[in-house]
């Protein structure tokens, strides 16, 4: 007589996959299948970025309750920010790309170890930046231009925020840390949390309510302050106790030497890419500003149009660094190019469907957020060239994130240099200011400069370098 087979495991429902994405889990991303490993990992990306879009449209929401100085105070804050963001965003994609390494290599002492010597930099680089918000608020406000409500009243919004970026700097990196490590849903629910905070505090401390005092643009960055700080210490808290695929050590903590310089050094790459595109959209904004206003405000829109429709493009390519870094760590590359080009192909599929929408309903969008038919015109336009490629964009997102999972951080800053500053800003000078294209010579310049850089993404990635790349 035979014996019994054993029973054979149900294959689990997308109800039971989305709750698994949700919940976090403990699988092996490198020894699973590649679509459920890009499903447990995409998912709680892309609901994190949603919430970090979320917030940042409710932020400015109540402080324009306070008037026009007020938004202003705040973006020129920001102007200051994004150079911060620059490093935090560049420093993650280094640490993002070391500890799936380590993962993937079934180092996870190493793999502490590197998140310790990232905590240690964070702080580092937010130092000068707390120095000069809290010094010299007054006289940073100034140097951009700012009123002198903003000056006078303003300059406690710039100096909570720059004084306590820390806890962005740290927010950023723990969290890379996390998806390094195949700990999406940790991350996700971390920026839930303190975003969820912060929108909560925002009104109450903003215009006061019973006991508490209002304390207008202050208490939005108090708000905010708070939110991320409480947010850092469940981020420390989880690291200590464990999450599902990494632990801090007490013998982790020390200063290590020749991790430090890794991390360093991978994460020059990741801060040039970022500064760069930074930069060069700076240099698009002034040429619009030379157009006119209504040219600035349509871009403007457009611009958060396309941000807000690529946040589940960004997600997948995030889950491509963390599978590439893995995947490298346990010597697959094969696997790591495969998971590239199936998110690639559901990125394409995502964005042609967004392109319909662009192409067809692109002035019913922009109706949405203005009644001024200039701005809807000239955003509509951007849209609408736009639509043309978006796809690409897509795969130019996904090779990029390929390049960074796998420490490579250096080819895509040469690669924007390349396609942003020597042709993406002069053909855009010279398309609406030389030829008289006005905004469209910006937004054809970005449509060629663009797609091509990500063609040529995608082509680099297709030769296979990057699977030499050691971190």
């Amino acid at each position: 007589m035979n014996p019994p087979s054993p029973p054979i495991a149900s294959k689990p429902s997308l109800w039971q996959e989305l709750r698994n994405a949700i919940r976090g889990t403990e699988v092996d991303y490198t020894k699973i299948g590649l679509r459920r490993a890009i499903f447990l990992l995409g998912v709680p990306m892309i609901l994190e970025l949603v919430m970090e879009s979320t917030f940042a449209v409710v932020d400015i929401y109540f402080v324009g309750k306070l008037g026009a100085s007020a938004v202003a105070t705040v973006g020129l804050t920001e102007t200051y920010l994004f150079l911060l963001y620059s490093i935090a965003m560049g420093l993650s994609l280094a640490v993002t790309a070391i500890i799936a390494r380590r993962i993937g290599e079934k180092n996870k002492g190493d793999a502490g170890i590197s998140a310790v010597q990232s905590v240690f930099l964070a702080i580092l680089a937010a130092i000068p930046f707390a120095v000069a918000g809290i010094f010299y608020s007054k006289e940073l406000l100034a140097l951009m231009g700012a009123d002198s409500w903003s000056i006078q009243y303003g300059y406690v919004y710039t100096q909570w925020m720059l004084g306590g970026n820390a806890v962005i700097m740290l927010l950023f990196v723990i969290n890379a840390i996390f998806r390094g490590a195949g700990d999406a849903a940790i991350a996700m629910w971390i920026l839930f949390l303190s975003n969820g905070i912060n929108i909560i505090l925002d009104p109450l401390l903003i215009f006061g309510w019973g006991p508490i005092p209002a304390m207008g643009i202050e208490g939005a960055a108090i708000a905010t302050n708070f939110g991320r700080g409480v947010g850092v210490l469940v981020q420390l808290y989880v690291l200590v106790r464990g999450g599902r695929h990494i632990k801090i050590l007490f013998s982790h903590i020390r200063w290590h030497t020749a991790d430090m310089k890794n991390i360093f050094h991978t994460s020059l790459g990741g801060v040039g890419q970022m500064i760069i595109a930074m930069t060069s959209w700076i240099f698009l904004m002034r040429i619009l500003a030379y157009v006119g206003s209504e040219a600035v405000a349509g871009a403007t829109i457009a611009l958060r149009l396309m941000m807000f429709t690529m946040m589940p493009a960004f997600g997948l390519a995030n889950a491509a660094a963390t599978l590439v870094g893995q995947n490298l760590g346990a010597k697959d590359p094969e696997r790591a190019e495969m998971a590239v080009w199936k998110i690639g192909i559901y990125t394409m599929i995502f964005l042609v469907f967004v392109s319909f929408i662009y192409f067809f309903y692109n002035e019913p969008l922009m109706q949405i957020f203005t009644e001024n038919p200039a701005v809807i015109a000239i955003g509509g336009e951007w849209l609408k060239i736009i639509s043309y490629s978006y796809f690409v964009y897509g795969w130019w997102m996904v090779s990029t994130q390929a390049f960074n999972g796998a420490g490579d951080t250096y080819t895509p800053t040469r690669i924007n240099f390349v396609f942003f500053w020597l042709l993406q800003i002069p053909l855009a000078y010279v398309l609406a200011i030389e030829m008289d294209w006005d905004h469209s010579g910006v937004f054809w310049a970005v449509f060629a400069s663009e797609t091509l850089a990500g063609l040529y993404t995608l082509w680099l990635f297709s030769r296979g370098k990057w699977k030499k790349t050691q971190v």
